[in-house]
């Protein structure tokens, strides 16, 4: 029987709202609308070149950087809404949102959430020292399973070796 599968639109989603303290003082939501595939895959390709620069220190495509979507990434992927979030935001809230929305086209609402309530610091992304060492010192659930008991060594041991004698004399065996 071959798969069946829901419409596309029923799951996915096709915006992200971001909720932002604007110049005024006014907590404001924007709508952002997923960008085209066409600019999804812009978006794509110039993060790509960008991490090979930053890794390898390789010479991007000059005709790609002289493109003028690449020169403006950011209003790539916030699209129609680009100007009225510049004009109502600081440069930071401005740059948070759109770095934001570029996590979510190049991942998922997920990575963007955690990069949102990060506020931009990668040190928060990740968990901290405590927490890892918690994961690590937790014993696995199978740990506790087993109840065979581990063979001992017999290193270092002689066939010939006298027995410890208990008390009240008699030898162990």
């Amino acid at each position: 029987m071959a798969a069946q599968f829901e419409a596309l639109g029923d799951f996915l989603d096709d915006y992200l709202e971001l909720p932002v303290l604007t110049e005024g003082g006014q907590t404001r939501v924007y709508r952002i609308p997923s960008p085209s595939a066409r600019a999804g895959l812009r978006v794509e390709h110039i993060t790509k070149m960008a991490a090979r620069l930053f890794l390898d220190g390789t010479e991007p495509d000059a005709e790609a950087l002289d493109d003028d979507e690449e020169r403006d990434l950011y209003r790539l992927v916030l699209g129609p809404v680009h100007d009225e979030i510049a004009a109502d935001l600081s440069w930071t809230r401005f740059r948070h949102v759109a770095i934001t929305t570029m996590v979510w086209v190049l991942n998922d609402r997920e990575t963007a959430a955690k990069y949102w309530s990060s506020g931009g610091d990668p040190s928060l992304l990740a968990p901290n020292r405590a927490a890892r060492r918690q994961q690590k010192s937790q014993p696995s659930a199978s740990v506790g399973a087993n109840s065979t008991r581990s063979q001992g060594s017999t290193s270092g041991t002689r066939a010939g070796s006298r027995r410890r004698r208990r008390r009240g004399g008699k030898a162990s065996g």
